[in-house]
């Protein structure tokens, strides 16, 4: 592995040459089956960092750094990084190339060795920032568990596929805004930051990517409900989205009747679809849920 700690182009991060040679190696090829591509581009991730507004207070967690492209950047800009890495290889590689390559911040930099989407806590300081490269398999479970795991979280930059990213940042009436567009509209303001072309990344993606910025509301939507029941709305409705909300709604409320029953009480049309519908409409439905009515025999006495 390169112990060589600058480039007169990179400075300490990775330029195509030292990714290639980091990967050779580590005897690493990037899997299709981990959605994994490395940046090779250090203006790209410098970018990112510009893009994401890392501050020099900021506790950055970076999902699927890989080899450490971004993570560089991240650490030049910010107070400590902590990067989740599920790849075996590259967890233990990490912590060697931050030592070798920003030796005076290694000690602000952390490796959790685990699946992110099994990540519930964090060492030290609680995070404010998420800024990664997500693997596009699992980008949006990912984001979404992170953002639900970690309140302390203010602000989020991810790149992700186009595709991923248009619908990330779609409002309503888009033909693309679906469950990704509400459940992340749930916790932040959402909107597209860029595009990402495809020859900054080793190999070369078949798609385009895109960066999303997430800013999460400093006042959480009004609701009387919980989360969990407004994202079963949101499930429901868009489960059949050809469909009214009246049918899509019904095996949720109990019958079509009782969906009819919410939806008229919050102030939706029952003849809506859930592409026209804000995140406030699906808290108002959910809010509006008539109480299933027990059935008559569990009202009775139990026989003697």
């Amino acid at each position: 592995m390169s112990d060589r700690k600058t480039t007169d182009e990179t400075g300490p991060l990775l330029g195509p040459a030292d990714v290639r040679e980091l990967a050779a190696a580590l005897g690493v090829r990037p899997t299709k089956q981990r959605g994994q591509n490395f940046v090779i581009d250090a203006n790209t991730v410098r970018r990112i960092v510009r893009t994401a507004e890392v501050r020099p207070d900021d506790v950055v967690v970076e999902v699927g750094p890989g080899l450490g492209s971004l993570t560089l950047a991240l650490l030049e800009a910010a107070d400590r990084v902590t990067a989740v890495e599920i790849d075996d290889v590259l967890a233990a590689a990490l912590p060697g190339t931050v030592a070798a390559r920003l030796p005076e911040r290694a000690d602000r930099f952390t490796l959790v060795h685990s699946d992110a989407l099994h990540v519930t806590e964090l060492p030290g300081p609680a995070p404010t920032a998420l800024v990664a490269n997500l693997p596009y398999n699992v980008a949006v479970p990912v984001l979404l568990h992170m953002l639900e795991r970690f309140p302390t979280i203010e602000r989020t930059l991810v790149m992700v596929q186009a595709e991923v990213a248009d619908r990330l940042a779609a409002g309503p009436g888009n033909k693309v805004y679906g469950v990704p567009s509400v459940k992340a509209n749930w916790y932040a303001e959402v909107k597209r930051a860029g595009a990402i072309g495809r020859n900054v990344f080793w190999p070369a993606p078949n798609v385009e990517s895109g960066l999303v910025s997430l800013v999460r509301r400093a006042t959480p939507l009004p609701s009387r409900v919980s989360r969990e029941e407004v994202f079963a709305v949101v499930d429901a409705a868009f489960a059949q989205r050809r469909k009214t909300l009246r049918a899509a709604l019904a095996g949720w409320a109990g019958s079509a009747a009782a969906a009819e029953a919410a939806l008229v009480a919050a102030g939706v049309s029952p003849q809506a679809r859930g592409e026209s519908l804000t995140i406030e409409s699906f808290i108002a439905i959910a809010e509006n849920k008539v109480p299933a009515v027990a059935d008559d025999a569990t009202d009775q006495e139990p026989t003697r």
